[in-house]
């Protein structure tokens, strides 16, 4: 899976975990996706979405 957002493209950030003893080690910060069905292009599909395009409205649920 992709962990992309088919609205948006908002995809994973990069960046360093720091210890209190200030060890820094990679990780990285994923985005919060969730399968929807939506409406796209007139058709229903199924898609990853991030709770930020779901909640302000950037997209249309299937019923």
């Amino acid at each position: 899976m992709a962990k992309v957002c088919k609205v948006c493209g908002k995809g994973s950030l990069y960046g360093n975990k720091v210890s209190h003893a200030n060890n820094k080690t990679k990780r990285r910060w994923e985005p919060n996706l969730q399968k929807i069905k939506i409406v796209l292009d007139g058709s229903v599909v199924s898609a990853y979405v991030c709770s930020q395009c779901i909640k302000s409205g950037k997209i249309h649920k299937a019923v």
